[in-house]
């Protein structure tokens, strides 16, 4: 079936699904990444059917353009995706309504919870010290530990499999930037220890990982998190006192997913504050960045961190819709090497 193909039936779901719930007859169809919209007056549907935890500051950026002040968003996905939706949702002074798509009936959401931010296994300390004292950043994320290169992970420590960790530990280390690399560096450096391991991946990527270096994949991948590595390196330029990274409240899929990189910390009066970066126009920033200061920090002050061209009026509109608004904040920096 073709994009074209799917899109239609997609619209014909979405119309079928207001006619039978709301008894709308007409309507302006149109179109939405993974889903399908449909308007008439002031109200506005939208129908997502991929990734509908990311899809949110898409379709209220879809409603601020149309003049839409009555969203329904309706989710075709698994009930846990729409509960995050819900959850996300709920951080808008004026919330849209957000229903599960059940074959044709339609069932109201109730928001999910935050989510409990993971914690590594007290076994996994002794090498995120190896991680610290290789000079690279220390994230949590899902329960496990990683080694980053600004912003850029280069090794994790992971759970122990039959077969793997050193003298029966665990967990252990793995070296190389993603889950294949990390595969294929074991397979053909299987004479080297982790430190030996950890310095040779080290070094290739801070090689092409620095501002002004010439292009390569090293140093294009994720710069969202080598904006968080240099706002948390110098939390001034944002105007907090302490920062660390944090997971986010939604994880990625892998390195290739752009996924706003969140960090939190104190501002100069000691005031909590949680800091979202991002690197392109993303429309989902505001709701990724109230989703994950509602799971680390609730009520702090949040910061959209942002390079100047980035700060777009929707973003800004969005972040002001907020019931708890947020500031966005533009940083230079050299990430992407090259520009």
């Amino acid at each position: 079936m073709t994009q074209i193909d799917r899109a239609t039936l997609v619209a014909v779901k979405l119309r079928a699904l207001v006619r039978d719930h709301w008894a709308a007859t007409e309507g302006e169809p149109g179109p939405f990444p993974g889903g399908a919209t449909l308007r008439m007056g002031a109200t506005g549907w939208v129908l997502i059917e991929q990734r509908a935890e990311r899809r949110l500051g898409g379709a209220l950026a879809w409603a601020r353009q149309h003049a839409v002040a009555d969203l329904h968003l309706l989710v075709d996905q698994p009930a846990p995706a729409a509960a995050v939706v819900a959850r996300r949702a709920a951080q808008f002074t004026t919330p849209p309504h957000v229903w599960q798509v059940e074959d044709r009936s339609l069932v109201a959401v109730d928001p999910a919870p935050p989510p409990t931010p993971s914690v590594p296994p007290p076994t996994a300390e002794l090498l995120g010290a190896m991680l610290a004292d290789a000079g690279l950043e220390v994230v949590v994320e899902g329960g496990e530990l990683v080694g980053e290169v600004l912003g850029l992970e280069v090794a994790r420590v992971r759970p122990a499999d039959d077969t793997g960790g050193d003298h029966g530990a665990d967990v252990h280390l793995e070296v190389g930037v993603g889950r294949f690399d990390r595969e294929a560096f074991a397979m053909m450096h299987p004479e080297l220890g982790d430190a030996a391991a950890l310095d040779v991946v080290v070094a290739v990527v801070r090689g092409h990982r620095r501002p002004g270096a010439p292009h390569h994949q090293l140093n294009q991948l994720v710069p969202e998190r080598w904006l968080r590595a240099e706002v948390v390196a110098d939390p001034a330029t944002v105007g907090a006192a302490t920062l660390r990274p944090v997971e986010s409240a939604v994880p990625r899929r892998d390195l290739t997913e752009r996924v706003p990189a969140t960090a939190v910390g104190t501002d100069g009066d000691g005031r909590p504050i949680v800091v979202t970066c991002s690197v392109g126009v993303d429309l989902d920033l505001v709701p990724t960045a109230a989703d994950d200061r509602l799971a680390h920090a609730p009520g702090a002050r949040l910061v959209l961190a942002v390079p100047p061209r980035d700060a777009v009026p929707v973003t800004e509109a969005l972040a002001g819709a907020l019931a708890e608004p947020a500031t966005v904040m533009t940083v230079d920096g050299g990430w992407g090497g090259e520009r």
